[in-house]
């Protein structure tokens, strides 16, 4: 694992509030290059492997509609307790996937976070 990510997962867990899992996946492969949870009971790898077809599906919705210029930028799917982030790097081939208590989150403060990481994900990966 690199020194990158490795910091990268602990900035999200020290400072994104009510963080519970993050993992971060290639899209073509489906891969996962790093991923932490606090839950022994929460996969954050089993979980990206599921949202890396939310976000085919999204890319394949754009191309259908034909919606030219148009990338996934993120997606949000708010439970009842919690709050799940899949943020795509701004080259496309990477997701951040994170998970939070939607009790405790800062939902501006954790997106400024994810993209800050995101623009790197790009590069560093």
């Amino acid at each position: 694992m690199s020194d990158f990510l490795k910091q990268f997962g602990e900035d999200l867990k020290k400072n994104v509030p009510g963080f519970i899992a993050v993992s971060v996946a290639e899209i073509r492969s489906g891969m996962s290059y790093y991923s932490q949870s606090v839950l022994s009971d929460f996969d954050p790898e089993l979980a990206s492997a599921y949202n890396l077809e939310v976000v085919k599906a999204e890319m394949n919705a754009i191309r259908a509609l034909k919606l030219q210029g148009q990338v996934v930028d993120n997606v949000m799917i708010t439970l009842t307790s919690q709050i799940h982030i899949i943020d795509v790097s701004d080259n496309q081939e990477y997701f951040i996937y994170l998970a939070v208590d939607s009790t405790k989150a800062n939902l501006g403060m954790t997106k400024s976070i994810l993209n800050k990481y995101k623009k790197e994900i790009a590069h560093k990966l």
